[in-house]
């Protein structure tokens, strides 16, 4: 009977594990997003001239690694986000 037991353990575990990184997936995404916009809204109140013209011809994520440069921070937080 243990044997039995132990081998649906672990024929289960892979389903059960997927099932988990999904999970996470769903609870890490609204996260991610608030500090993103949280991100923005301290871009458009903190910005120089010429960041804000970087922002308006490239686009948000090169406006972005510019200001976070400037302020020291773009090493940190693309660190924090790879792992």
């Amino acid at each position: 009977m243990d044997g039995t037991m132990i081998g649906f353990a672990l024929l289960l575990f892979p389903f059960v594990l997927l099932g988990f990184v999904m999970l996470m997936g769903r609870v890490e995404e609204p996260l991610t997003q608030i500090a993103e916009e949280r991100d923005i809204e301290q871009f458009l109140d903190d910005a120089n001239a010429d960041e804000l013209d970087t922002f308006v011809r490239e686009g948000t994520d090169s406006a972005l690694s510019r200001f976070q440069a400037r302020l020291g921070i773009g090493r940190l937080r693309r660190g924090w986000r790879r792992s």
